[in-house]
């Protein structure tokens, strides 16, 4: 049975114009034999003639010729069915690749299978998997080389900072050692993003967020946790990363933050709310690009650097889930971080 499929398809047309084309060859004897066994089986009785009958065909005729022209017809609708589905099933193939490719890059290259325009087209498609997994490689050992040098420096510039006299003068220069570390460090979380090769786990999601409420009460930050979740699927150091740069969005903003876990069979919710102004409608999306602030100055005691929310972005987009912003109606702003619950690997 194997060798019989295996030799079908050598013989099968290479292209798709060669596929529809045998199709439509197919379906053109197949519809005339049907046709014609049809008219054979129910051919009149040859008829007596009676005096004074004027001719003409029998009824009979006119049955045998509409039902060879519905079985045509038939038999086209049908072809036309069977081949749309059977040339579309590689497209369709293509574009699933392409949407499972925005969650994983690391996944599996395509087979190449179908005619010869879909084989060609998921040659490229491969290739061009193939090449953005060598960039982000690329940026990864770019990212690390740029992490080295540029704390070095700023090691350097510490221990230089300890020898200054003048004690105001020591304390500005170190503050603003610090904001440059904290610049530093955020712009290269965003740069390494989820690239990173992070396993995933099982995390007990009720001891992430307590960790985070407990390291800002140590730093006087009024953070409390409502409600309760189930262990989820993740990448623990990037979940962990996107909670906090919320809960820090929310207490730079609102002097306070409140984490509510709502789980569901199917997904968990992870809401940050705060006590701020809230955004205005047109910025809630805007404010999650890559260095946007809502306020045009680059004031460090108030904006950040614009990435905080760019880098939760990203996590949620690799954990298959998604971020929002929304304005509550009792004021002060919501960041609804949802997750998807992933089976569990076997």
């Amino acid at each position: 049975m194997g060798r019989a499929l295996s030799a079908a398809r050598r013989l099968m047309p290479a292209t798709l114009f060669g596929r529809l084309a045998l199709l439509l060859l197919v379906t053109a004897l197949i519809s005339h034999v049907l046709a014609l066994t049809m008219m054979f089986e129910l051919r009149p009785m040859p008829p007596r003639h009676h005096p004074g009958d004027m001719g003409g065909p029998p009824p009979m005729m006119h049955l045998g010729l509409l039902l060879d022209i519905g079985i045509r017809l038939t038999a086209v609708a049908l072809a036309a069915w069977v081949g749309a589905r059977w040339l579309s099933q590689p497209i369709k193939r293509l574009a699933h690749a392409a949407l499972e490719l925005g969650h994983d890059i690391g996944r599996p290259p395509l087979q190449m299978q179908g005619p010869k325009e879909c084989r060609d087209a998921t040659l490229v498609f491969n290739q061009m998997q193939a090449q953005i997994q060598q960039q982000l490689s690329d940026r990864d050992r770019f990212v690390a080389a740029v992490s080295h040098d540029l704390r070095t420096p700023l090691t350097r510039l510490r221990l230089r900072a300890e020898g200054i006299d003048h004690p105001e003068q020591r304390r500005k220069f170190q503050q603003d050692i610090v904001e440059m570390d904290e610049m530093i460090r955020a712009t290269l979380d965003y740069l390494r993003g989820c690239a990173d090769p992070e396993a995933r786990v099982l995390l007990d999601i009720n001891a992430l967020v307590d960790s985070i409420r407990e390291d800002h009460a140590d730093c006087g930050h009024a953070v409390t946790v409502v409600g309760t979740a189930l262990p989820l699927m993740a990448q623990a150091s990037a979940l962990r990363r996107c909670v906090v740069n919320l809960v820090e969005n929310a207490i730079r903003y609102g002097e306070s933050a409140q984490i509510r876990l709502i789980d569901a069979p199917d997904s968990l919710r992870i809401e940050v709310h705060d006590r701020g102004a809230g955004l205005p409608e047109a910025e809630l999306n805007k404010v999650m690009a890559p260095f946007y602030r809502v306020e045009g100055s680059r004031n460090r005691q108030h904006g950040g650097v614009g990435l905080g929310l760019s880098t939760a972005h990203d996590i949620a987009r690799h954990h298959q889930g998604q971020l929002q912003l929304i304005n509550a109606a009792a004021g002060g702003l919501v960041a609804r971080l949802s997750l998807p619950r992933l089976p569990l690997p076997r």
